[in-house]
């Protein structure tokens, strides 16, 4: 099930409805958030605000995201694929208390941190724990289409680009599974980062 978890009192319009979803092909995702040592060697640069190797690469813009995944024979993930992985496989807003999970504006310190840092959950110990916001392939609606769903990509245009995840300068209520958030394509932002996907 996609948006709303059962009993979030959290929960805002654009998590709704609440509707079944198929993921009908098996796809790999990256356990942590690309770093910036990652991004270096590939791009050849490092926009980042706030510096280290281990640390996410920020402040990247959609189509330098999209493009960082191309060149390493990945993708963007969906919007649907990375709810699936952060959920992984539980009904609830988050997998595990949220100081063993993510960094937000209570626990971080007004800055990113190195990945890998927080604890992973079953799904290939695949690490969600909210650093900074990431970008994923869909366009951004103002709510889910609804009705079961097989393999969506979202609307084919749009404004704006979907974010998930959360951040360290966000409160708590942000750092739930089905939480969304968007900014335009071309935003470069200190909380704005991205990891992989691929078939």
């Amino acid at each position: 099930m996609m948006g709303c978890s059962p009993g979030d009192a959290e929960c805002v319009d654009s998590e709704k409805p609440a509707h079944e979803v198929t993921i009908s092909k098996g796809f790999w995702l990256g356990q942590t958030d690309v770093t910036q040592a990652a991004y270096q060697r590939v791009m050849g640069s490092n926009p980042s605000h706030f510096k280290g190797d281990n640390l996410p690469v920020e402040q990247i813009n959609w189509e330098e995201a999209r493009s960082y995944c191309q060149a390493i024979g990945g993708r963007l993930p969906t919007e649907a694929e990375w709810e699936y992985a952060a959920r992984a496989g539980s009904t609830a807003a988050r997998y595990g208390n949220l100081d063993a999970i993510a960094w937000y504006s209570a626990n971080s310190g007004n800055t990113t941190h190195q990945v890998a840092q927080k604890a992973a959950k079953c799904l290939g110990a695949v690490r969600h724990a909210r650093n900074v916001w990431e970008w994923v392939a869909d366009w951004y609606a103002d709510k889910h289409a609804g009705g079961s769903q097989t393999d969506p990509g979202g609307p084919a245009t749009g404004q704006f680009r979907v974010l998930r995840g959360g951040s360290w300068s966000n409160y708590p209520r942000l750092a739930r599974a089905s939480c969304r958030s968007w900014f335009a394509p071309e935003s470069r932002k200190p909380r704005l980062r991205f990891r992989c996907a691929g078939n």
